[in-house]
C-alpha cells in the first residue's frame, strides 16, 4: 500500500463485457474445434485493456528497467511464434512478494517480483512464460470469464457483495480473485504443454521448468503458504514435474533442437539487488500489527485472519472467510462528511452514526445494513457493515469490516479490534525499517550451500527459506564458481 489511490470499477462496462448475448461458435486457436464462445476476440481484448489499470492500481508496477525489458522482449519473442501473434501483448512486472504470474483476456500477462526472485535461471522463467501465453492462446481466460457473473466477481466465501457497497470503490475482494483466477485441471495440462513447447522454439530448456514446480511444490507447504496459480488445481506438483519433463523431452525430440540454453549466470546476475519479500515502504505485518512507515499508522489484525496488501487498499479475511475487513483512503479530509457519503451511496439502512474519537484521532463511526438483491430481483439478503472513517495526516481513512447480517456478531468483536486499534506510529524501529534485498554470491567451493548462506550472513532460521529460493537443499555441495541467492537488508541481523 504505497499509496492510497484507487481506480473505480466501471460495473456498467463489466457487465456490457460479461453479457455479450447469444451465443456463437469459435474455433480455439490452439486446437482449432469449433466451440461454444460468449466472447469474441475484439470484446476480450476490450476486457484485458479494462482490467490492465485494475491490475495496476491493486499491485502497482515494479519499477526495474533491466528486468521490465527482458520480461517484455522474450514475451513478445514467444508470442509471435504462437497460434496468436496478432493480439496486442502485453507483459508487465508487478510489485508484489507473492509467487506468481497471471493472465487475463487479450494478452495482458503479469508477473510478480515473487516469482522471478524464484526462478534461478532463465530457462524457468521462459517455461513459465509459456504456460501463461498458453492460457491466453487456447482462450482459457476467455472460457473462464465467460462463466463468470457479476454476482461471481464480488463473491467471497458465499457472500455476495452489494453493487452499492462496490461502488464505493473497487469490488471487494474482486483484484484478489482477478489476480488467482483458477483454471480447470485440463486448462492447466494444457498450458503445461504449450509452454514446453513455446520455450523450446525460442531456444530454451524446459526441463527447467518442470524442475521449478519443485520450488512451488516447496512453498506450497512453507511458512509463508504462498500457494502460486499453478497449485491451484493440482494437489501434487511433483507428478506435474514429472509430466513437464517428458513432455520437453518430446519437444526437443519433435523440433530437433540442440544446445538449449538455460541462462542461469545471466538471469542471476539480472535478479541481483532485487526486492525480497515485504517492501516495508508499502506497509508490513509483524507481531499481529499492519505498520506504514510512509503515512505514519498502524492497527491490530485478528489473530488467524489473512491480510493482502496493495497500493490501493489493505484487506483482511476471517479465517472461514465469511467476513471480510478493508481499509482505504476515502474521499476528502473530513471524517463526518466521508461517513455522510457512505451512508448515501452504499445506501446503508438503520445507520448508527458515533463520534467517538479513536486513540485521539477525529472519527466517525457507521453501523448499519446493506440489501443485496439478486439480478432477478427475486431474493435479497443483508450484509452489515461497520466502517470508521478516521481523519489523520491531511487524509481520511476508512476502515470497514462486513458480513452477512446473521453472522455478523461472530466477528464483531474482531472488526471492532482491529478498527479502536487505529493510530499514529511512532516506533523508529518500524519508521526506519528497510526492504530485504536478494544478493548474489559467487561460491568458493567445499561448503554446503548451509555453510555458505551461514557465511553469508544469513541467520539461522532463516536458512530452509532461502534454501528454497534458491532451488537447493541445504545440504548439498556447492562447486567453486557457481553463483547463488542469499539476503541483505531489512531486519537482517
Amino acid at each position: 500500500m504505497q499509496r492510497f489511490t484507487f481506480h473505480k470499477l466501471s460495473v456498467l462496462v463489466l457487465l456490457l463485457s460479461l453479457s455479450v448475448g447469444l451465443q456463437t461458435c469459435a474455433v480455439n486457436p490452439v486446437t482449432g474445434k469449433r466451440q461454444v464462445s460468449f466472447i469474441s476476440e475484439q470484446q476480450e481484448i476490450q476486457m484485458g485493456q479494462s482490467y490492465d489499470p485494475q491490475v495496476i492500481a491493486e499491485m502497482g508496477l515494479y519499477v526495474n528497467p533491466k528486468l521490465q525489458q527482458f520480461l517484455s522482449q522474450k514475451g513478445q519473442a514467444m508470442a509471435a511464434i504462437s497460434e496468436r501473434p496478432q493480439l496486442p501483448w502485453s507483459f508487465k512486472l508487478v510489485d508484489s512478494p507473492v509467487v506468481n504470474a497471471f493472465a487475463v483476456p487479450g494478452g495482458f500477462v503479469y508477473f510478480t517480483r515473487g516469482i522471478m526472485a524464484h526462478f534461478n535461471n532463465e530457462a524457468q522463467f521462459a517455461g513459465v512464460l509459456g504456460h501463461e501465453i498458453g492460457h491466453v492462446t487456447a482462450r482459457h481466460t476467455v472460457q473462464q470469464q465467460s462463466r463468470q457473473t457479476l454476482a461471481q466477481i464480488g463473491l467471497i466465501g458465499g457472500m455476495v457483495l452489494s453493487p452499492e457497497l462496490a461502488s464505493q470503490g473497487e469490488g471487494l475482494m474482486q483484484g484478489m480473485q482477478l489476480l488467482f483466477l483458477k483454471f480447470g485441471r485440463d486448462a492447466e495440462s494444457q498450458s503445461d504443454q504449450l509452454g514446453v513447447i513455446y520455450s523450446t522454439k525460442i531456444g530454451y530448456d524446459a526441463k527447467e521448468m518442470a524442475g521449478f514446480f519443485t520450488t512451488l511444490s516447496r512453498l506450497s507447504g512453507g511458512a509463508e503458504n504462498r500457494v502460486p496459480t499453478f497449485l491451484s488445481t493440482h494437489p501434487d506438483p511433483d507428478n506435474r514435474e514429472v509430466t513437464v519433463r517428458q513432455l520437453a523431452q518430446q519437444a526437443q525430440a519433435n523440433l530437433g533442437t540442440t544446445n538449449l540454453e538455460v541462462g542461469r549466470n545471466s538471469y542471476l546476475q539480472m535478479i541481483d539487488g532485487m526486492i525480497y519479500g515485504e517492501d516495508p515502504k508499502q506497509g508490513f505485518v509483524e507481531a499481529g500489527s499492519f505498520y506504514h512507515p510512509e503515512l505514519r499508522f498502524q492497527f491490530k489484525i485478528p489473530g488467524q485472519w489473512q491480510l493482502l496488501n496493495s497500493p490501493s487498499q489493505v484487506q483482511m479475511v476471517s479465517p472461514d472467510q465469511k467476513s471480510v475487513m478493508q481499509m482505504r483512503l476515502a474521499q476528502g479530509t473530513d471524517q463526518n462528511a466521508a461517513a455522510q457519503s457512505f451512508i448515501q451511496e452504499a445506501k446503508v439502512q438503520g445507520a448508527q452514526v458515533s463520534n467517538q474519537a479513536i486513540n485521539g484521532l477525529p472519527a466517525a463511526t457507521v453501523l448499519g445494513d446493506v440489501v443485496q438483491q439478486s439480478q432477478d430481483g427475486s431474493q435479497s439478503q443483508t450484509i452489515r457493515v461497520l466502517a470508521s472513517f478516521i481523519s489523520y495526516g491531511g487524509n481520511t481513512y476508512m476502515l470497514l469490516g462486513m458480513a452477512l447480517a446473521p453472522d455478523f456478531s461472530r466477528y464483531q468483536r474482531d472488526i471492532e479490534y482491529t478498527l479502536s486499534s487505529f493510530a499514529k506510529l511512532t516506533d523508529a524501529s518500524k519508521l526506519n525499517r528497510q526492504a530485504e534485498q536478494i544478493k548474489i554470491v559467487t561460491s568458493k567451493g567445499g561448503q554446503t550451500l548451509q555453510q555458505a548462506l551461514l557465511a553469508s550472513g544469513l541467520p539461522q532460521d532463516r536458512l530452509n527459506e532461502v534454501a528454497i529460493l534458491n532451488g537447493m537443499e541445504l545440504t548439498q555441495t556447492l562447486p567453486a564458481g557457481l553463483m547463488f541467492k542469499t539476503l541483505t537488508g531489512g531486519s537482517l541481523r
